[in-house]
């Protein structure tokens, strides 16, 4: 395989009257390995890689017969044209004839396109690496390498990229002898209309970027790429360090050498230069220190000294307000800012050091805040002065008036809605009961303002379709949560009293206590025991990174025993039955050491014990609520009952009460695992997690508990008390009840889920959510919350 590369090597010129050199020079050098021919091109980086001395010369100060332009372009000390007129060899600039009357700069003999001092850059113009087919038919490649290792000079990170174009094409960059750095690119295309103008992301043209501090580089195209199905619209490929922002593809780069033509072969590459001394390491703290011995760039006496951001070295920059250039003696001189008229109309501008001030006429004075000239008298002061001091007095006065005439009117209003509220009988009925809790108590709306923050919104625990609920410190350093609710209809409110008296007596560790009530507001506040651990739809059906959270087979079913427990006292412990009405996962809490605690009360209704139902608007969780109490609209204690039973569906399969079947339909949890009971395996029913830890007969036994109490018909359902008797049995390895082939039961489950589906099914399960579930009023919810102590 033939192969030619390029190298840039360095031809010295050395005087005998000279000591140190004076000239180093770049140059091509083709070998071409058909003929072993060997020629060289100019290319005059030299410059680039001198800084022949190990140390930084004295500063010397350019004189007036120094050239500053060339060609169009300004020529900055530290850089310039002859003899002492730059300050080191590296910076030297050539100002060359290029065509007849026409000068161009040059770094060596690369063209130089622009300086800029202040962000340390300069342009020039870098040969194009080609790769292209010859007349023989195989590839010809000319590339380039570029050493500026000792030169005060790195290549940007910035505004370079390593740009190839061409179809079928590898490059790579490295840096000497592929030490350290290397990179490449690769661009592909099969024709030309998969191309698209401006378009540089691998198709026909790639793009790469390049470290920080980098000072060589070396290009080499991959001679494996086959790029004979490509020969018939794309003869050449290039590959350049390049300006990124000098660079737009075009697809006729492709087809024909446009790129390498329109540049004439060269494109504009962008170096970052710097002080550095012939180490290449220089910071502003160790220049600093070289100032005694006049080696230290930054002359101008308004200049400050910025360190380099590429590689060691640093510059010199003018300080604020001042512009020019700080390499010189007196370079930096100071920004006429009046130039801009920065002053408004009326206001006369005079230039400062470093600034400017503003000055007004006479009977005016200027106001920097507002950039404008206003009145300056004394009357006007003193009578502005007057008319403020008068103004904040009345104002005062008028703040301290109203604040005292707001605290009266509230004090006023608060003992209007006690009175309406019904709290001086609420008083009397608690003091008159003994046996009601000594906790129970009324709250002054300033406690609970005091407890929180005077509801501050980061108090805030939880927001729902009736009030908010706040976290609480009281002043015996209780923490509670604080139900803030709507405006209500008071029509309620001698009920809510009674019931409140009633419910002082219950006292039950599974129940959320009701430490009291504020009745100094529209609406009854209500302060209860504050739970921190959320509730058991956490554990149920929350993940965390993607897992559940463990809960043991013994947690659950004491989980199940306490709830059951809770709703067992509710219904037949207190001289009135509470119905709570919507019993669920999301209101049963659990404290720190996972005891299940009952609240919500919201839904709740109270009922005489020697009445067996009462008819009422229907209120609860779809997925919960008791198919015969949706349809009838009556309610007992057996509709606890049934919301209870998918509880314990809940805890046997980790599965939501409403769930999607094959189908994606909307489907009951218990018409799903009754309907699965019967026909598939216990493992793929039931949680996996459970498994280990119970036995088939212990987890079927809690089954058939949970079919009873999910029987459609209310008197197929066992009682509160029941329910809590068989899980104490089943906690103790007793059994729920005697044990039955399952394949006898699989007939038996098969019709009770059949008839589930149907009848069920009747229940708009569509309007489900776990997080939403009734219509209630407050006084209802404080009724039915009642303080149920531990």
């Amino acid at each position: 395989m033939f192969s030619i590369f390029g190298v840039l090597v360095a031809k010295t010129y050395l005087s005998s009257k000279l000591n140190p050199p004076q000239y180093l020079g770049f140059y091509f050098l083709v070998i071409q390995p058909r003929s072993m021919e060997v020629r060289f091109l100019q290319l005059g980086l030299g410059l680039l890689v001198v800084l022949a001395a190990q140390h930084v010369p004295a500063v010397a100060v350019p004189g007036p017969e120094c050239q500053r332009q060339c060609g169009g372009v300004d020529i900055h000390y530290p850089f310039g044209i002859g003899d002492n007129c730059s300050l080191s060899e590296g910076f030297n600039v050539s100002c060359q004839e290029v065509q007849h009357g026409v000068y161009k700069p040059f770094l060596g003999d690369i063209e130089l396109l622009n300086i800029s001092l202040i962000s340390g850059t300069i342009r020039e113009l870098n040969p194009i690496s080609t790769y292209c087919y010859n007349s023989s038919g195989l590839m010809d490649p000319q590339t380039w390498q570029f050493d500026a290792s000792t030169s005060p000079y790195r290549f940007s990170d910035i505004h370079n990229k390593f740009t190839i174009i061409g179809c079928n094409t590898l490059a790579y960059i490295q840096d000497s002898n592929n030490k350290g750095y290397q990179s490449g690119c690769v661009s592909t295309c099969q024709n030309l209309t998969d191309l698209t103008n401006g378009t540089c992301s691998g198709m026909g043209c790639c793009q790469t970027a390049i470290p920080k501090g980098m000072r060589y580089y070396e290009v080499i195209f991959d001679s494996s790429f086959n790029t004979s199905q490509i020969w018939n619209f794309s003869r050449c490929s290039y590959a350049v360090l390049m300006e990124a922002e000098a660079f737009s593809f075009s697809t006729t780069y492709i087809s024909t050498t446009e790129f390498n033509d329109t540049n004439t072969g060269q494109v504009p590459l962008v170096l970052d230069w710097a002080i550095r001394n012939g180490n290449g390491t220089m910071s502003c703290e160790e220049a600093s220190k070289l100032n005694k011995m006049g080696t230290y760039a930054c002359l101008s006496s308004n200049s400050v000294c910025v360190d380099s951001r590429n590689g060691p070295g640093y510059l010199c920059n003018c300080s604020k307000g001042y512009e020019g250039n700080p390499y010189l003696p007196d370079g930096c001189h100071d920004v006429d800012e009046c130039k801009n008229s920065p002053c408004p109309s009326g206001g006369v501008c005079h230039n400062t050091i470093g600034g400017y001030r503003c000055l007004c006429r006479v009977g005016l004075k200027f106001s920097q805040q507002n950039n404008s000239c206003g009145p300056d008298t004394s009357l006007i002061i003193a009578i502005a002065l007057s008319c403020t001091g008068g103004i904040l007095f009345v104002a005062t006065v008028v703040v301290v008036l109203t604040r005292r005439w707001q605290r009266i009117v509230q004090k006023r209003l608060r003992k209007v809605h006690f009175r309406k509220n019904k709290g001086i009988l609420l008083e009397q009925l608690i003091s008159s009961d003994h046996n009601a809790s000594d906790g129970t108590r009324i709250f002054s709306l300033d406690e609970l303002k005091k407890a929180t923050n005077s509801f501050d919104r980061t108090r805030v625990v939880g927001r729902g379709g009736h009030g908010t609920v706040y976290k609480g410190i009281l002043t015996d350093q209780r923490v509670v949560a604080i139900k803030r609710s709507e405006i209500e209809s008071s029509t309620e409110i001698e009920q809510f009293i009674n019931e409140v008296a009633i419910l002082s007596q219950i006292n039950h560790r599974n129940v959320v206590k009701l430490y009291g009530c504020c009745l100094e507001t529209e609406v009854p506040l209500l302060v209860y025991e504050f739970i921190s651990n959320g509730t058991l739809y956490d554990p149920l059906h929350c993940q965390q990174n993607g897992n559940l959270l463990p809960l043991p087979w013994e947690e659950r079913l004491r989980i199940a025993i306490e709830v059951a427990g809770a709703i067992a006292y509710l219904h037949s412990a207190a001289s009135v039955s509470i119905l709570h009405r919507d019993i669920k996962c999301m209101n049963i809490l659990l404290n720190d050491s996972y005891t299940a605690k009952v609240s919500d009360f919201g839904a709740s209704k109270s009922i005489p014990i020697y009445q067996t139902h009462l008819v009422t608007a229907v209120q609860g969780t779809f997925g919960y609520l008791d198919p015969e109490y949706y349809h009838t609209g009556q309610l007992n204690e057996k509709s606890d009952v049934y919301s209870f039973g998918v509880i314990l569906l809940e805890l046997l399969t980790r599965k939501k009460p409403i769930i999607e079947n094959e189908n994606g339909e909307k489907q009951n949890l218990s018409n799903f695992f009754f309907w699965d009971i019967g026909k598939k395996p216990l493992e793929e029913v039931v949680d996996r997690d459970i498994l280990g830890d119970a036995s088939e007969e212990e987890i079927m036994s809690l089954a058939r508990l949970a079919e009873e109490c999910l029987s459609l018909t209310r008197e197929e359902r066992p009682i509160m008390k029941d329910v809590e008797m068989r899980l104490q049995m089943l906690r103790g390895h007793q059994g729920v009840a005697p044990r039955v082939r399952r394949d006898d039961e699989v007939p038996r489950r098969r019709e009770a889920a059949r008839t589930n589906r149907i009848n069920g099914a009747i229940i708009p399960v569509a309007a489900s959510s776990h997080h939403g579930s009734r219509q209630y009023s407050l006084e209802q919810e404080f009724v039915l919350s009642s303080r149920m102590p531990r």
